[in-house]
């Protein structure tokens, strides 16, 4: 049967093109993301950059760490600790120490504009560490001067900023790493009074002895990175990247399998008539399914070392692709692994002898007659295997949806829930498509069945007798409108679902929040609390910690505000307790937290890691889980005022507080305004995962859509021949064939959305048991434009082949035999 197979390859070449193709693609996707998850495994650390030169650096207490049966248990300080004045004088016995300071620099005239926007202050004396040396002009020495690196301003100009009016007097050559802004030291100290970190020009080893026993850190060598700027933005951008291609790769290899098993199945079931002749020649079932197995093998060999091939050369370019759109550190590259073609290659050619096995059994199994009698019309589409893996799919997607509904609703607002949910659906309804494609292109087709001529009758009975290929067609169109409505539609839905909850939480009239990233000083907070005829809350962002279970540091974001103020300013989504009964002994929970009772006392961590009982004075609903904490300003040390809420006094005038709000100090917003300027988005990994994910998704199906148009329209050249010998002219038949293919994809997209709403529901569903009543979002104009695309690719690549086959006489084309 081997040699039967070998002939039988380059006789029906287009379906075994199509399936080549299919399967190729899908390997390379899966090299490509095989690739990128391997290299994003294995990077290398950063190297030190602002203290490259400088001998050692002390940092304050920056870690909580909290001893657990399973060893201790860190996070990161909301707001690091200060090194302590008395340390600090015992090492200025040891040598010079240098205070480093940090902080935001906006530039706003037109020139700065055109240079980098967010710049970084520093005192001068730290800037031998990096180091960075006058390249241009001098050193400050006057409060307006100073140093900047870039070249976006020269020596003499005067910028403006929102720390004031400053003089350029010198530049440096930039390093790559920040776009710095030099003051004397003395400003910069007080421009940033605290500094949570020094260096000291000693010997490392008498600094250690010195510190001993202390609560701070010496950092020498590599180590030195640790008192970077965001040290470990590479090592998250990483572990984001990581998230982002085992994301993209699951799906990827979820599409890839999927359209690859769809397109291999289909090929089989085309080939009944041939396998029908096969039988009543005498060839027994095993010998068929061995037929299949050999062509599957020849073609899965050929497609899969194809696949890895095109892997290789795709790689590079996503990685370029994250470098240039900042996902990445900027020497990210592929790496120089193995195992992801090994991956990629031996599961396309397992997805292909898979993809064979229902039908090349039911094509062995069939006896002569029936195989021929099957050949001409679809008449059991539904295997029992189909019908069981169908079922079963769609009940366990019901049963775990209902479970995670009464088990803990927020899981189902997790990324990884909502990326991953949508396949177990998707994968059931493309089993059961065979008997929903019946009814719903009926329905479809019912009014172009009713308009004069036959045209709209032969669709709908064309779909209805050849459901496997209506089926097969249709589902790279579900795929791909199911995963864009489910992915999109479910970050829409969760972002408008956060910005209700600010909208209903929100009770100010006005919110002002600080020109800078450094916070309210208390001068501007005064002048605001004095605005006659307004009600101030100036609240501060910090973090309380909790042990949960005696072995989870959990972190939890929290507000620091005065109680009166902050019940006039905002309606906290009470699920016991009251907002009146905060203290500096207390704390307002959600309900997500372990010890959620009012009247429990709950033991805690502070922002700056004190440790400290507070009761429970109310507890928060859940919500989007964005609710948090409330503490009093006493329980956030170290917190700065960064948001004022005003609410009006009876009989003020709203536009003349408004004006004495912008005269005080900071962007004033209405409430209208704020909820519209703190409307939540996706951040950039999210959005960036989503395009590769829907990209990938998009481009596959595409290229998979056209292949399957191809195969099937080949596969009917005799079924048009009749037409024309029946009559119809060659732009009837070619009407004929978009309007099939047109059917096909409405009917497709139908599905998908079908797939989209079921998850959504979900979703709204699990909302509402967290009480944020949203609207459900679909993304109507992305699922638009797929459909069209997916319309505008099924139309040509039916009628191109179809036209191409017609250009022989009928007769001809009516005469060929298989």
């Amino acid at each position: 049967m081997l040699s039967v197979a070998l002939r039988t390859l380059r006789t029906r070449w287009v379906t075994f093109v199509g399936s080549f193709v299919a399967l190729s693609l899908g390997v390379a996707l899966l090299a490509v993301m095989g690739l990128a998850l391997a290299s994003s495994l294995d990077a290398p650390d950063r190297q030190p950059e602002r203290f490259a030169a400088a001998p050692v650096v002390v940092r304050g207490q920056d870690t909580l760490s909290v001893p657990t049966p399973i060893g201790a248990r860190t996070q990161k300080l909301a707001h690091p600790r200060a090194v302590p004045e008395e340390t600090v004088a015992g090492l200025r016995r040891l040598g010079m120490v240098v205070a480093d300071r940090s902080f935001t620099v906006r530039a706003t005239t037109v020139r700065a504009t055109k240079g980098p926007g967010d710049l970084v202050g520093h005192p001068w004396s730290t800037a031998a560490f990096a180091p960075y040396e006058i390249d241009g002009g001098r050193a400050p020495r006057a409060a307006g001067e100073v140093v900047v690196t870039g070249g976006w301003a020269r020596p003499g100009e005067r910028v403006e900023t929102d720390r004031g009016t400053v003089t350029v007097v010198g530049t440096v050559a930039s390093r790559g790493f920040e776009d710095a802004v030099f003051y004397t030291d003395a400003r910069a100290a007080e421009l940033s009074p605290k500094s949570t970190q020094l260096v000291v020009k000693a010997d490392a080893a008498k600094v250690r002895a010195a510190v001993a026993g202390r609560d701070v850190q010496v950092l020498t060598g590599i180590d030195r990175r640790l008192a970077d700027a965001d040290p470990d933005r590479d090592s998250e951008a990483l572990t984001a990247m990581n998230a982002m291609f085992g994301t993209a790769g699951a799906v990827t290899a979820f599409v890839s399998v999927f359209v690859v098993a769809s397109t291999f199945a289909f090929a089989v079931a085309q080939r009944r008539r041939e396998f029908g002749l096969l039988r009543t020649a005498g060839a027994t079932p095993g010998q068929v399914r061995r037929m299949v197995f050999a062509e599957a093998l020849v073609v899965g060999v050929a497609a899969s070392a194809a696949g890895c091939v095109l892997g290789a050369y795709g790689a590079p370019k996503l990685a370029a692709w994250v470098v240039d759109g900042g996902l990445a550190p900027s020497w990210f590259t592929i790496g120089d692994h193995t195992w992801p073609y090994h991956m990629a290659f031996w599961t396309g050619l397992l997805v292909a002898l898979l993809g064979v096995i229902a039908a090349s059994w039911r094509a062995g199994r069939t006896g002569p007659t029936q195989a021929l009698r099957e050949a001409s019309v679809d008449t059991e589409a539904m295997t029992r295997g189909r019908w069981l893996f169908g079922a079963g799919l769609l009940l366990t997607a019901a049963v775990t949806l209902g479970l995670a509904l009464v088990s803990d609703p927020g899981e189902l607002l997790h990324r990884k829930t909502y990326v991953s949910r949508p396949m177990l659906l998707i994968t059931a309804i493309a089993l059961l498509a065979p008997i929903l494609m019946r009814p719903l292109t009926r329905l479809i087709a019912w009014l172009p069945a009713q308009l004069p001529g036959a045209g709209g009758m032969l669709v709908r009975e064309n779909a209805a007798a050849g459901i496997r290929r209506t089926a097969a067609i249709a589902a790279p169109v579900l795929v791909t409108v199911a995963l864009a409505g489910s992915l999109l539609g479910a970050t829409a839905t969760l972002n408008e679902a956060k910005a209700t909850e600010t909208r209903e939480q929100t009770a100010a009239s006005f919110v002002v929040t600080p020109a800078g990233d450094a916070g309210f000083d208390a001068a501007t907070v005064h002048k605001l609390k004095a605005v006659k005829g307004a009600v101030v809350s100036a609240t501060s962002s910090s973090a309380v910690y909790v042990l949960e279970d005696g072995v989870a540091l959990i972190r939890s974001e929290a507000r620091a505000a005065e109680t009166g103020p902050l019940a006039a300013t905002v309606h906290l989504p009470l699920a016991s307790g009251k907002v009146s009964d905060l203290d500096d002994d207390s704390i307002i929970v959600n309900e997500e937290w372990e010890k959620h009772t009012v009247g429990q006392s709950v033991d805690v961590w502070l922002g700056d890691g004190t440790k400290k009982s507070l009761r429970v004075a109310a507890v928060m609903t859940t919500g989007t889980g964005n609710n948090g904490a409330y503490v009093t300003p006493a329980n956030a040390p170290g917190a700065s005022v960064d948001r004022v809420d005003v609410a009006l006094s009876e009989g003020a005038d709203p536009a003349a507080v408004a004006a004495a709000l912008t005269k005080a100090g900071g962007h004033v917003f209405t409430k209208d305004q704020w909820v519209q300027a703190s409307y939540p988005e996706t951040n950039r990994t999210t959005r960036y995962g989503f395009i590769l994910v829907l990209g990938i998704a998009l481009l596959y199906t595409g290229i998979s859509l056209a292949n399957t148009m191809v195969m099937a329209t080949s596969d009917r050249v005799r079924d048009l021949a009749v037409l024309r010998l029946a009559g119809a002219t060659q732009w009837q038949v070619l009407r004929l064939v978009a309007g099939e293919a047109l059917m096909v994809v409405v009917a497709g997209g139908v599905l998908g959305l079908l797939v989209a709403s079921l998850n959504l529901a979900g979703m709204w569903s699990a909302l509402g048991l967290l009480s944020v009543w949203s609207p459900v979002e679909m993304p109507w104009a992305e699922l638009g434009a797929t459909v069209g695309g997916c319309a505008v690719l099924a139309v040509v690549f039916s009628v191109a082949p179809a036209g191409l086959a017609m250009r022989r006489r009928a007769v001809e084309l009516a005469g060929v035999r298989e």
